[in-house]
């Protein structure tokens, strides 16, 4: 069975109202002096057979500013810098990323969070946490005669 969806809404891609709701809303709020929203980075989280990574797009910070925790299985990415560019009283857009930031990422509980490893390479900080060997999958071999 298929659905029909008339032309007009199929070319709209679903977040896209809800960008410009917020858009609104945030270019009001300025208009009346209430600080932005706090900034936070994109970011992507995954994993494969032998760990799990988070990845968070950093273009413009330098590692040095760029700060990670982990404590209850929770990940902290905090990131606090000094803004050396020009002094800008009032924006009439912003959205290159601020001088401060948090992100928080649940951590699995399969990982060895001691081994972790970060790089940061072309914008993007990439960290990487491996499975516990006892998480990581295995084939069995199956004996017949």
């Amino acid at each position: 069975m298929s659905t029909y969806l008339p032309a007009v809404l199929s070319s709209i891609r679903p977040d896209a109202f809800d960008r410009q709701i917020d858009r609104i809303f945030d270019e009001a709020l300025r208009a009346f002096g209430t600080p932005d929203q706090a900034w936070a980075p994109a970011s992507n989280a995954w994993e494969d057979d032998n760990g799990f990574y988070v990845q968070v797009a950093l273009p413009g910070w330098e590692p040095k500013d760029i700060a990670l925790e982990v404590n209850n299985q929770v990940l902290a990415v905090k990131g606090e810098r000094k803004d050396e560019g020009v002094q800008v009283e009032k924006y009439g857009l912003r959205e290159i990323g601020g001088d401060r930031f948090v992100r928080l990422f649940q951590l699995p509980t399969f990982i060895d969070h001691d081994k972790a490893s970060a790089t940061h390479k072309n914008g993007l900080l990439t960290i990487s946490f491996p499975k516990r060997e006892e998480a990581k999958s295995r084939r069995i071999l199956i004996e017949g005669e």
